[in-house]
């Protein structure tokens, strides 16, 4: 096939240009989509379709922008941990709680673990503080209400942004509920064990003994989520369904992916 294109002064000639077949290999779709498809392999860590906490997933870390409020927050907190377990570390912002916690999740066992963060809790929060709240506001609606909404003003620092939701409590409806849209504790930690041993247990019994009012922080280990309850009493850790989920298998602070890196 030829195509002729005149010009001045002169003709010009151009043949069309068909490749040969042997110089292109034959690809179908599957191959071109397996080339346009990312793979699923990063750093030699598989990763998986699913969201289950027990296989291997490499989700996007959320990225904070903390202000001036809650750099003195975190490293209250992260030095109050530091003081309780006499271990110090040298990072700054949560990354210097997140390692702290770390070195006391390593370094004791569960029950001294919970211990050292209540100690560290009763340091950040200065008992008369406590003492007062809890004889002004004795457990009703209100305080109920009352804890869920100032947790979520005052505490999206340590456990990310979080929203107040409505439950039913002994038959009536009631706003009484935090609810964690991605915490960013276990996010940071990647830890099920870290989540129960230094943030669930000491929570829900620091809250209780110091401001009199009782509360279940029920973590789900899929999303990434957490419900704290004001107001109902947490089942045993016998019978509490945190405590009988095994860890993220991208957990690297014991490298044990089952029951035994919560117990």
């Amino acid at each position: 096939m030829e195509t002729t294109i005149f010009s001045t002064p002169a003709t010009i000639r151009i043949t069309s240009f068909v490749p040969p077949t042997a110089r292109w290999p034959k690809c179908n779709r599957l191959t071109v989509v397996s080339v346009l498809t990312p793979s699923t392999s990063t750093n030699g860590l598989k990763t998986e379709t699913t969201s289950s906490y027990n296989t291997v997933t490499i989700p996007i870390k959320t990225v904070y922008n903390d202000n001036w409020f809650d750099h003195i927050a975190i490293n209250h907190l992260s030095k109050a941990v530091q003081d309780s377990a006499e271990l110090r570390n040298e990072e700054s912002g949560y990354e210097s709680l997140v390692v702290a916690a770390r070195a006391v999740f390593r370094s004791f066992d569960p029950i001294k673990q919970r211990q050292l963060v209540v100690k560290a809790l009763q340091t950040a929060i200065p008992w008369p503080v406590a003492f007062l709240i809890k004889n002004m506001m004795p457990p009703s609606k209100f305080s109920r209400e009352y804890f869920a909404t100032f947790t979520t003003i005052f505490f999206p620092w340590l456990v990310g942004p979080c929203e107040v939701t409505e439950s039913e409590f002994e038959g009536h409806k009631e706003k009484n509920v935090v609810h964690v849209k991605k915490c960013r504790f276990l996010e940071s930690t990647n830890c099920a064990g870290m989540c129960t041993n230094l943030c669930k247990m000491p929570s829900q019994e620091f809250i209780k003994n110091s401001f009199g009012i009782p509360i279940n922080m029920v973590p789900n280990f899929d999303d990434m989520s957490c419900e704290m309850i004001f107001g109902q009493e947490p089942p045993s850790p016998q019978d509490d369904p945190a405590f009988k989920q095994p860890c993220y298998k991208l957990c690297d602070v014991k490298n044990k992916h089952d029951t035994r890196c919560i117990s």
